[in-house]
């Protein structure tokens, strides 16, 4: 599975942006797709993912209620709805794929997607 994330930009806290993985190359609704990010001098972080399945979501807890994972099979795509921004959501965000179920473990994902940055202003 080749990935491409799309969508990262500036924004003031409070904003709103979704961000866009686009898969091709494999059956894309048989893989989940994770979201991560990372900012700078830290280390990559779990934020949320989907299943195969459409009703199967899982969020870190520091973006619980404001970022939603969702996918479009038929597009191929997933996407990342982030809501009431924060300063602290600044980070460079991946999208990843693994077979079938989420996980929250980075290591678990076979294919990753190259990075779009989302910097959030005070």
């Amino acid at each position: 599975v080749q990935l491409q994330a799309s969508g990262g930009g500036s924004v003031q806290a409070g904003g709103s942006l979704r961000l866009s993985c686009a898969a091709s190359g494999r059956t894309f609704r048989n893989y989940a797709v994770g979201w991560f990010r990372q900012a700078p001098t830290e280390d990559r972080e779990f934020v949320g993912a989907i299943g195969w399945g459409y009703n199967n979501t899982y969020y870190a807890d520091s973006v619980k209620g404001r970022f939603t994972v969702s996918r479009d099979d038929a597009k191929n795509t997933a996407y990342l709805q982030m809501t009431n921004l924060k300063p602290e959501d600044t980070a460079t965000y991946y999208c990843a794929a693994r077979k079938l179920f989420l996980s929250s473990n980075s290591k678990q994902y076979d294919y990753w997607g190259q990075g779009t940055q989302v910097t959030v202003s005070s």
